[in-house]
């Protein structure tokens, strides 16, 4: 067998069977107790019932990746990205619209795939759960402008990478690194006022005690924004929250209309300072320079494995393509992607701890923050005693129960 088709299946297992071993753990770790914290807050039937919703998205979730691994192989073993690549090379174009069109196939094709549970997921589970207010017009819409987004970001950024790599030599990897990360910049400015408002709409905060006690404590913290904004969350689900968005003139905070109407506005401003201690702290700079860091990594290691012979016969491929060997790579990168996303979560997990506590300190009603978290996980069904293991693999944030008291260490 050939080494390159080894590795991939024993990565591609490897993951299937770590997600599973952790999904499996994290079930069997749920408490049937109430935490006493959240005495007042769950009653014993909506706290099984949250129980219920973690259960049925898990083995929902187990469900599809067993079906997606299994359909990943097969086309793998079966020579079906030979097959796409013959097909789009019979149109005799040049290198870049033929791995435009290649990528296209492949990427419409996952889509497609994942349309039905998507389906599944929003309108039958989340529908039984009490949280899906999406339409099905919503539903299509929403598709719709993700693949023409996809279409013209994915492409220039897609066509850049193969002109580069087609045409720069062996510094391509540090000419693309450069490229995207210009790129990336500039999609965190233009964000906010281009490509989110396609989906949502965001609505100035109207005059009244919250907006006053927002603007007071961001100008007590002499921290600019551009505004305070409403954001129809509610169109598509009952779940809430709230984040800050944008850089420098574009920098806005947004509050879903879902969190508005659940929590009083010492709550409101309690979560928002959360969020403010993010840029206070400059966590959100530390991971855009991380972000632009491991970029470069994975390009260069990209540049070791661009036209691999031993790699395309591992995936049965006649041609040698640089479009293509962005995809094989893809299948190489996960496990060290899963190693950078495990050390991106732990900084995570403390820039959290360390926002709660600026929070904390700066708003000084800690009751309020430790009510807005207890309110929010109640509202979004959250899994309250995760696993250890999931936390260290997937959580960016900590267990709810966690935050409450470090907050409580800290007042």
């Amino acid at each position: 067998m050939n080494t390159y088709l080894l590795i991939i299946l024993i990565i591609l297992f490897g993951d299937y069977v770590l997600n599973l071993i952790t999904e499996y753990l994290n079930i069997k770790y749920l408490k049937t107790d109430l935490p006493k914290e959240f005495d007042g807050y769950y009653d014993a039937e909506k706290y099984k019932k949250a129980q219920n919703y973690l259960k049925e998205n898990t083995r929902f979730g187990a469900i599809s990746h067993t079906i997606f691994i299994l359909i990943t192989i097969a086309f793998i073993l079966m020579g079906g990205f030979n097959f796409i690549d013959r097909f789009v090379r019979s149109f005799g174009l040049g290198y870049i619209p033929t791995g435009l069109i290649f990528a296209g196939i492949i990427l419409l094709a996952s889509q497609i795939l994942h349309i039905p549970f998507s389906i599944y997921h929003t309108f039958v589970i989340e529908e039984k759960y009490g949280f899906n207010k999406t339409t099905a017009k919503t539903f299509i819409i929403d598709i719709i402008k993700g693949w023409l987004l996809a279409l013209i970001i994915g492409g220039i950024i897609f066509s850049v990478i193969l002109w580069l790599f087609n045409t720069t030599g062996n510094l391509a990897w540090l000419y693309c690194w450069i490229a995207i990360t210009l790129f990336q910049i500039f999609l965190l400015f233009i964000s906010p006022v281009v490509i989110m408002p396609l989906f949502n709409k965001f609505i100035p905060l109207e005059d009244g005690e919250l907006k006053t006690a927002i603007e007071n404590y961001a100008q007590t913290e002499n921290f600019k924004m551009k505004g305070v904004f409403k954001m129809d969350g509610s169109k598509r689900s009952a779940k809430t929250n709230a984040f800050f968005t944008g850089f420098g003139k574009f920098r806005r905070i947004v509050l879903f209309d879902t969190l508005i109407a659940k929590h009083t506005v010492d709550e409101l401003v309690s979560v928002l300072a959360h969020e403010m201690g993010h840029y206070k702290k400059k966590h959100i700079l530390k991971f855009i320079v991380a972000s632009i860091i491991t970029n470069g990594l994975m390009f260069f290691i990209l540049s070791l494995f661009i036209n691999n012979r031993g790699l395309f016969d591992a995936f049965r491929m006649e041609n040698i393509s640089i479009y293509a060997s962005l995809f094989f790579f893809g299948f190489l990168y996960t496990p060290i992607n899963l190693i950078l996303s495990i050390f991106h979560n732990i900084f995570s997990r403390k820039y959290e701890y360390e926002a709660d506590r600026y929070a904390v300190t700066t708003y000084k009603k800690p009751e309020s923050m430790i009510i807005a978290l207890k309110k929010l996980s109640v509202d979004n069904l959250s899994n309250l005693t995760p696993h250890p293991l999931k936390v260290f693999i997937e959580y960016s944030h900590p267990p709810v129960l966690n935050r409450i008291y470090s907050i409580r260490n800290i007042s």
